[in-house]
């Protein structure tokens, strides 16, 4: 495609890539479509074909392989990664190696390779960019002055330029443990890319497989769609094994072993747990295709593939995301972007998940914590907890404490004494918002002391609770403190 073409690659309404022309009339990475064609009427729009990408890449990705670099990841199409140290020495410097990289992608018929080295992958592709070698230790010296919008978290961007931060370094100055209480957990994972730390350390290969998945092929398939169905299949499997495991993986290699040779081809892909399976099966579709292309898989009977398997590699604990919950169309990344969408509208604290811990009553063990804060009350739900109150435990706690009246037979409210006892029977309840009803029944009283050795810090707390059930089916839970009474939990 002529340079002199503005042209931009889009998908979900959004510019995954472009020209160096409409990058010169203002179009950008991940920018609103409506916007791009605004600030370029002759852009040209073509719509992402990934299985298309995958198979026009990978003859490209083999021949590097085969004649500068071993191991490859292919983060998406048109960008790569590799551990640079090893092929550095051999070829003797970064620069050699850079020029080796540009001529046999040259050499391939393709525009100039753009090269770059750094500490993590995030810098080395802004590196690639100016084809700049950062000497190691300098990653996040490079990245500073960088605006903060680089990091590609819009919401927090704005959010930032706010406060006044408004490039990579003044972000990386800030404690980190500062950052993720007052901006949660999107905001920390910028803030260590800021710093030109990796999420995970880039390797090849671990020693160790595990949670592989594959399918035998009996006799040997040659067909591209049977082998990605059987890539679906085994890319749910995955991810079930991994959510069973409660791992993520950083790679996963895609490997097949070929029926007319008995050798193997591989390729290895970035994951980061962000890959649905239905994303894996693309990715095995264009590079099956682009295997069956280049005559890989032969032809006639002798043909085809055998095995078809896919290895996770880098395996980490998975720290507390749960993509099952929001279906395979969001991304762990997309919803940290909404849930940092939505506290920068309604506050830091309107998002929040849940932790359970100890207490003695049922609001005590429930905490809310805004999302992306650590949790740092944590209280171990085993005790010992005196006064805590006995199963079955309320289907209903109320946010606030509801105002209610508990009297006897003749209108005189029920107290209780210091020896924890009823003064009179309870024989009516009152609770704002639910009328009045005769009391059939109760339970109690449960006593709570708390810190009473800090009545100075205003948290000393005396309380008693009871059950209570009426006649109108309702069951109530009750607090008592400085002789009022109100409802703090329903049952059933």
């Amino acid at each position: 495609m002529p340079d002199e073409l503005p042209v931009a690659v889009v998908s979900g309404g959004a510019v995954l890539a472009c020209s160096d022309t409409a990058r010169t009339a203002g179009v950008r990475r991940r920018m609103r479509l409506r916007v791009a064609q605004a600030r370029c009427p002759e852009l040209r729009v073509v719509d992402r074909d990934l299985e298309a990408e995958v198979r026009e890449f990978e003859p490209l990705v083999r021949r590097l392989e085969s004649d500068v670099l071993a191991h490859l990841e292919v983060i998406r199409p048109g960008l790569l990664v590799a551990p640079a140290r090893g092929p550095a020495r051999y070829w003797g410097g970064e620069t050699t190696l850079a020029e080796r990289l540009r001529r046999s992608v040259t050499e391939a018929g393709h525009t100039t390779a753009q090269v770059g080295f750094a500490d993590t992958v995030f810098a080395a592709a802004l590196a690639a960019r100016t084809g700049r070698i950062v000497p190691p230790g300098d990653t996040a010296a490079f990245l500073a002055p960088y605006p903060v919008g680089i990091l590609g978290r819009p919401r927090l961007t704005e959010l930032l330029q706010r406060l006044g931060l408004t490039t990579v370094g003044a972000l990386a100055a800030l404690p980190a443990e500062r950052v993720s209480a007052r901006f949660g957990a999107q905001a920390a994972g910028a803030h260590r890319t800021a710093r030109g730390l990796e999420g995970r350390p880039l390797a090849v290969r671990d020693t160790v497989d595990q949670h592989v998945v594959k399918r035998i092929f009996e006799p040997a398939e040659t067909r591209v769609e049977p082998l990605v169905f059987a890539a679906k299949s085994l890319a749910d499997q995955l991810h079930e094994q991994l959510a069973g495991a409660a791992v993520v993986c950083a790679r996963l290699e895609v490997a097949a072993d070929l029926a007319h040779t008995g050798q193997s081809l591989a390729r290895v892909f970035r994951h980061e747990g962000r890959l649905s399976a239905l994303a894996v099966a693309e990715r095995v579709r264009g590079l099956v295709q682009a295997w069956a292309d280049a005559g890989d898989l032969g032809d006639g009977e002798n043909g085809g593939i055998t095995r078809l398997m896919l290895r996770p590699e880098g395996l980490a604990p998975a720290t507390g995301r749960q993509q099952a919950l929001f279906g395979e169309t969001l991304t762990p990344e997309e919803v940290e972007r909404v849930a940092a969408r939505v506290q920068a509208l309604l506050g830091h604290a309107a998002v929040t998940r849940v932790e359970i811990g100890g207490g003695r009553g049922p609001a005590d063990q429930i905490r809310r914590i805004p999302y992306g804060d650590e949790d740092t009350n944590r209280r171990l739900p085993a005790g010992p907890w005196p006064g805590q109150l006995p199963a079955p435990h309320p289907a209903t706690v109320f946010p606030r404490l509801l105002p209610a009246a508990l009297t006897d037979i003749g209108g005189t409210a029920v107290e209780v004494s210091a020896r924890l006892e009823l003064a009179v029977h309870p024989a009516a309840l009152r609770v704002d918002g639910y009328g009045e009803a005769r009391v059939l029944g109760w339970a109690g009283p449960w006593p709570v002391l708390e810190q009473w050795w800090e009545p100075e810090a205003g948290l000393a707390r005396r309380i008693a609770r009871l059950q209570v059930t009426c006649d109108d089916g309702r069951a109530w839970l009750l607090v008592i403190e400085k002789s009022r009474w109100a409802a703090e939990a329903l049952y059933g």
